[in-house]
């Protein structure tokens, strides 16, 4: 008995479709401030982070500009607290990205 016999048996009313599940893209955008982000530099345990705060939007726009961010430059880095903390010093690298967003930034810190 192959699994398309046992699944005929457990769902004896399915009618099994060959096309393809349409999928509705939906393209977000996020929300743009009057207020620049601010963009510092510190070191946590001996360690290089880059801190961005001062987003006014909601957490979940952040947290997708967090991953758009993380993923851009290979590194790692979290989402806590309204802030976007980065492994390392690319302040230089997440302004650029962030003002082609037409994100307005401050550099903060050395």
């Amino acid at each position: 008995m192959d699994l398309q016999d046992q699944l005929k048996n457990l769902f004896p009313d399915h009618i099994p479709s060959n096309g393809p599940e349409e999928i509705e893209v939906t393209n977000h955008e996020l929300y743009i401030q009057k207020e620049p982000m601010i963009c510092k530099y510190e070191k946590r345990k001996g360690k290089p982070t880059t801190i961005i705060s001062g987003y006014e939007g909601e957490d979940e726009d952040f947290k997708i500009l967090a991953k758009e961010i993380k993923s851009k430059l290979a590194v790692g880095g979290s989402f806590k607290d309204g802030e976007i903390i980065i492994q390392g010093d690319y302040r230089d690298k997440i302004m650029k990205f962030l003002q082609e967003k037409g994100f307005k930034t401050k550099r903060v810190g050395g």
